[in-house]
């Protein structure tokens, strides 16, 4: 290639990136009155910064190669900071390591623009081998909180076991989304791979929700989500755990089920958005469910609707995961809208929309699962009933 050649290709490189970038983002038909889908991802692996991929100098690379390569954007943490929709996304490397990386958007639907660095993290003493899935919390302590999945490698696997690992929840905190505090990982009895931090305090204590499991990969005896209250963040130690979102046999969670971003305050009770996971033939599926809690026990359930309250559709249902749903950040706006970012397959990241007023409906009005099919016939025939008796 020769530099004008090279030149040239760059140009289109830049353009082709510029129009993914500023392409806007319609809804499509709505299809169930709850919430609405979006046309586009709002972040995939083309969004990530050219600069972070190629090497951009002619004498170093005439042929304009690809030298770092990203194999899927998906899982962010969300909120909304100084006027703008801050995404803090799962950035996976083509060699299979994830990173945090921040994009913003002024209008948190389309647009989407990752800052000029991904996030360097500070390390323990112990650093991690792998990270993901941040949630962010903006507590009622001043500090934005964010808590992941910090992966090792389990030092008591036998020799020639590679795959064996062990979770743990690392934990840093922010005052501006650029200077990151470490504090140690929570301490547990058991692994944790998936907690979230409640926005208040609670009795004056720090409140968690965990999900507690055997291994790495294998739930065991663990119950379902969790609750635990802890002194300090800066010495975080779960001392007990009560279970207040279950498991239950042939259900979208039978398998494991966990907390998604952190709930959203109503004049109801607390909105949890959470993900269930069962085995099929095809594999784990995963989708998302809601569940509300009180406001004067965050702990107690006051609704709990049956089934699944997002699942894959189309190309949501291919990708490095396939049949997968994943949630980690969602955003209330003052307006009483909610964008709920969720990925799909492990490969890409989207937006859906809804309200508080029908998020609440739909937990508070839909049936919850009366565990067998004999109930659900009588759930729909009741309905059925229902409508007849107003004409219909």
């Amino acid at each position: 290639m020769t530099p004008q050649q090279f030149s040239e290709s760059l140009n289109e490189l830049r353009l082709r990136h510029e129009s993914l970038l500023s392409r806007s983002n319609q809804p499509v038909a709505e299809s169930n009155g709850i919430y609405l889908r979006f046309e586009h991802p709002v972040l995939t692996p083309a969004h990530i910064p050219l600069n972070w991929r190629y090497d951009l100098n002619y004498a170093t690379n005439p042929a304009l190669l690809e030298r770092i390569g990203v194999n899927a954007v998906f899982n962010a943490g969300a909120m909304f900071f100084n006027n703008r929709y801050v995404l803090v996304a799962r950035v996976e490397g083509n060699d299979r390591k994830s990173f945090f990386a921040i994009a913003e958007s002024d209008n948190g639907l389309d647009n989407f623009r990752f800052r000029d660095y991904p996030v360097r993290l500070p390390q323990t003493e112990n650093p991690e081998t792998n990270v993901y899935d941040m949630r962010l919390t903006l507590h009622e302590d001043g500090w934005i909180y964010g808590i992941y999945c910090a992966e090792r490698k389990d030092p008591a696997a036998p020799d020639g076991d590679l795959s064996s690992a062990i979770a743990a929840a690392g934990i840093v905190r922010t005052k501006d989304l650029e200077t990151w505090e470490r504090l140690p990982d929570l301490k547990s009895k058991s692994q944790q791979r998936n907690v979230v931090l409640h926005p208040e305090f609670v009795n004056g204590k720090y409140a968690l929700y965990t999900r507690p499991q055997d291994g790495f990969i294998d739930t065991g005896k663990g119950g379902g989500i969790g609750w635990a209250l802890v002194d300090s963040m800066e010495n975080a130690v779960v001392e007990h755990e009560t279970i207040i979102d279950h498991r239950y046999y042939h259900t979208i969670k039978e398998l494991k089920n966990g907390e998604g971003p952190h709930p959203i305050k109503t004049s109801h009770g607390w909105l949890h958005l959470a993900h269930g996971v069962r085995n099929c033939a095809a594999g784990l599926r995963y989708v998302l469910y809601m569940y509300m809690t009180s406001l004067e026990d965050p702990a107690r359930l006051i609704a709990s609707p049956a089934g699944y309250f997002m699942a894959p559709e189309g190309n949501e249902r291919v990708g490095d995961v396939s049949n997968v749903l994943f949630s980690n950040g969602w955003i209330a706006n003052p307006d009483g809208s909610v964008y709920i970012y969720y990925a799909s397959s492990d490969t890409r990241l989207h937006v859906a929309t809804s309200t508080i007023e029908k998020l609440v409906d739909y937990c508070m009005n839909t049936p919850a699962d009366g565990m067998n099919s004999g109930a659900s016939v009588n759930t729909i025939c009741n309905l059925i009933d229902q409508n007849k008796s107003i004409g219909w």
